[in-house]
């Protein structure tokens, strides 16, 4: 969890030109012009290269429709948990267009903007996941709601998203885009920037005015695209939220690679074998927290308890134990990846993964190490489908970005022979920049949730983030713009335990009225209507954790934040 920083300050380089001041307050809801439908088709115009921050060669639009309102609906299966739900819409106008490359060999930055018939005056853009490639619709659950609240776009705001520049192609690897330059730089950060300028124009264009607030919120990659928005480019948002961010993304892929080499061969765990890390795990720790029910509340403390040595079999392999090589393996996932050189900001390492939620079931390609460290199939090259996605987004990467070979061998990969490469992707990929003196200047907030279960990416990289911004401006200084909190049991989208929270009402207040998050409730939801609650608890402020008093196990108030 090491964070060691270099003091160079980007602050310069966003100061000129940038002004703090934005437009009043609306009064009341703002409407789509006396006639939303030929307000909205009005708007399948060009947006000028002026109008957009970065080098573009400008934007066209290519389709702008009012969709009928639809009623909220769960799907009967699909991708994540949140994912499956459709929220209550209201009649919108949706516009379709992209941005224009430089390099006439990139790829268009396709975009979703989604204008409501009444406006709230704000707008909040949604960030992508994984390696993007499609365009995020924006018209989802906010990251890590309730599943039971309006929509940001059924609440009034301007949503967006993009594909960040790159569309996904049937047989091609997702990283493959990444031999493109420019395609490149706008997955890192230009993308959104670029998207986020145009989405000002065409509000501008559809109401007479800019937006009052702008807010950015996004998970995984999404996440470090909004950390992103905040070192980068600290004038262009009010408020952000990032949740689960891939934020040390360079030492994330490196040691996305060598969880799938550390379980090649004998050292892989079957699913079995899983279970029984589970189980032990549960046994170490779960009452910890004064309440034995299935949780482990505190797994920063569980993780120094835990000792996977205390498996291993004594003779034959057993359904009962872990082999030497299986132990080692595991070790070997707990345990930071050190690189022999500094990477941006100074970073010199990837933490390892903590401990909690080994067995949680996949809800989806989600949960736990069967889904994100070891998969359904022992480790191949290339990847297949069943085995772990954390090795098949490490070794892709390895291949497609770093060494820029499709066909390489990753068993032959070390980041010293591919030194000046690492520093370059590492430069424009790693949310690892500490000084965030610009962003909370201008009145800035921060919110950042780590889900402690989480196996795509170790949580305790976020905290390391967190503890160098503290660190870098001081104890005072960041409570003032910048929270942190850490969710026990929750895996990366939000399943396992409790890890719904209403986060754009907190941030919201917090920007414009000055209120500072407290008292926040996650709640574990079914995922069908009328989502009925099935445990709440309280989320805690890092570096405090949720210890049993007394009472219902699955309400917030039989549990208290502890250091």
């Amino acid at each position: 969890m090491s964070f060691k920083r270099a003091g160079v300050s980007l602050a310069a380089l966003f100061l000129a030109g940038c002004s703090s001041m934005g437009p009043s307050a609306p009064s009341g809801p703002i409407a789509l012009g006396a006639n939303g439908s030929m307000a909205c088709a009005a708007l399948v115009s060009g947006i000028d290269a002026a109008s957009i921050g970065l080098p573009t060669k400008g934007a066209t639009i290519d389709s702008a429709a009012i969709i009928e309102a639809s009623a909220v609906s769960v799907a009967a299966q699909g991708g994540t948990p949140a994912s499956r739900v459709n929220p209550q819409t209201p009649a919108n106008c949706k516009v379709l267009g992209r941005i224009l490359p430089m390099d006439a060999s990139a790829p268009p930055i396709l975009f979703q903007v989604n204008l409501p018939l009444n406006w709230n005056g704000r707008s909040l853009q949604y960030g992508g996941g994984g390696f993007n490639g499609s365009v995020t619709s924006a018209t989802g659950l906010m990251v890590a709601g309730r599943y039971d609240q309006p929509s940001p776009l059924a609440q009034g705001y301007v949503t967006y998203g993009t594909d960040s520049g790159h569309q996904n192609k049937p047989g091609e690897a997702p990283q493959a885009f990444a031999a493109n330059d420019e395609a490149f730089v706008n997955f890192a950060h230009a993308s959104y920037k670029k998207v986020r300028d145009v989405a000002v124009a065409l509000t501008q264009r559809a109401y007479g005015r800019a937006p009052y607030k702008m807010y950015f919120a996004g998970s995984s990659e999404g996440g470090r695209e909004a950390l992103t928005m905040a070192q980068r480019y600290p004038n262009d948002f009010d408020g952000i939220f990032s949740r689960v961010p891939v934020i040390n993304w360079t030492g994330l892929m490196h040691v996305s690679n060598r969880a799938g080499l550390t379980t090649m061969g004998d050292a892989w765990l079957p699913r079995a074998k899983v279970e029984l890390v589970h189980n032990a795990v549960l046994a170490a720790c779960d009452e910890m927290d004064g309440v034995k029910d299935g949780l482990v509340a505190n797994p920063v403390a569980c993780k120094a308890r835990f000792d996977v040595s205390k498996l291993q079999c004594t003779g034959a392999d057993a359904a009962n134990c872990l082999t030497g090589p299986q132990v080692k393996a595991v070790q070997s996932y707990y345990a930071s990846y050190k690189f022999p050189f500094a990477l941006a900001n100074g970073v010199t390492e990837y933490p390892g993964w903590g401990v909690s939620g080994e067995g949680t079931p996949a809800a989806g390609p989600t949960g736990g190490w069967s889904a994100w460290y070891v998969g359904n199939s022992v480790p191949s090259q290339p990847a297949k489908p069943d085995n772990g996605i954390s090795w098949f987004f490490g070794s892709g990467a390895m291949r497609h970005i770093f060494v820029r070979e499709p066909n390489f061998d990753v068993t032959k990969y070390a980041p010293d022979l591919y030194h000046t490469r690492v520093l370059e992707i590492s430069a424009l990929m790693d949310s690892t920049n500490p000084d965030l003196s610009v962003f909370n200047a201008r009145g800035g907030k921060l919110m950042m949730l780590e889900n402690m279960a989480d196996y795509a990416q170790s949580p305790y990289a976020g905290i390391g983030y967190y503890e160098s911004v503290v660190q870098k401006m001081g104890r005072e200084t960041a409570d003032k713009f910048f929270r942190l909190y850490t969710a026990p049991g929750v895996d990366h989208v939000g399943s396992g335990a409790p890890g719904n929270v209403d986060v754009l009402s907190a941030l919201s207040n917090w920007v414009e009225r000055g209120q500072a998050p407290s008292g926040l409730i996650a709640v574990d939801q079914e995922l069908k209507l009328p989502f009925a609650s099935l445990r709440e608890l309280p989320l805690c402020e890092w570096p405090t954790w949720p210890r049993y008093r007394s009472g219902n196990v699955n309400a917030a108030s039989s549990f208290e934040c502890v250091k």
